[in-house]
């Protein structure tokens, strides 16, 4: 299973990547987490993100795509993966469809947890991330409406999204996922 987590800060993606990484078997691929460590182990890549990160900004198009060029590449993705933070631009998510055509990969869906800009605030406040200051917070959400409309479109186009609410438990969105996708 290929599978693509679409939603705001604090939507719920990490939360059901975890719980869809357990039911299939498959890794996650979190490119905000991957680019924090990057930063942390002072990684030449993540030497270039750190400025990005910090302010919330999304990164060029040719980081992200060498980014996750060499993660696809690797072992533990031949069975499938859950993409979480990435795409997040219609650009990188056809660039992402050359990268799998390339790899003889193929995405099954992209998974849109759609929640309310309220809700996206109060749960990045909690998760207390570095980059998870107030500033920031409303900078990622309104990067994130500015981009979404053209990567659902993009994904709706392609009869590979699935929209439903990330307001529900965690329980209940999990279950109405393996029903859509199953």
């Amino acid at each position: 299973m290929r599978l693509v987590m679409l939603g705001g800060p604090g939507s719920g993606k990490a939360t059901q990547s975890q719980r869809l990484s357990q039911h299939f078997n498959v890794p996650i691929i979190v490119t905000g987490n991957m680019l924090r460590k990057a930063i942390e182990d002072k990684t030449e890549l993540g030497q270039k993100a750190k400025d990005y990160v910090e302010k919330g900004d999304l990164l060029p198009n040719e980081i992200m795509i060498e980014l996750m060029r060499n993660r696809l590449v690797e072992s533990d993705v031949k069975n499938g993966w859950i993409l979480s933070g990435y795409p997040r631009t219609a650009f990188q998510a056809e660039e992402l469809d050359f990268l799998l055509e390339s790899l003889n990969q193929s995405l099954d869906y992209a998974i849109y947890l759609q929640v309310s800009e309220t809700v996206m605030k109060q749960r990045s406040l909690k998760r207390g991330l570095m980059d998870d200051q107030p500033d920031i917070i409303d900078r990622r959400i309104n990067m994130f409406k500015e981009y979404t409309l053209t990567l659902i479109d993009y994904y709706q186009g392609k009869q590979k999204l699935l929209t439903l609410s990330g307001e529900t438990s965690v329980n209940q969105v999990e279950q109405e996922i393996l029903t859509r996708i199953l």
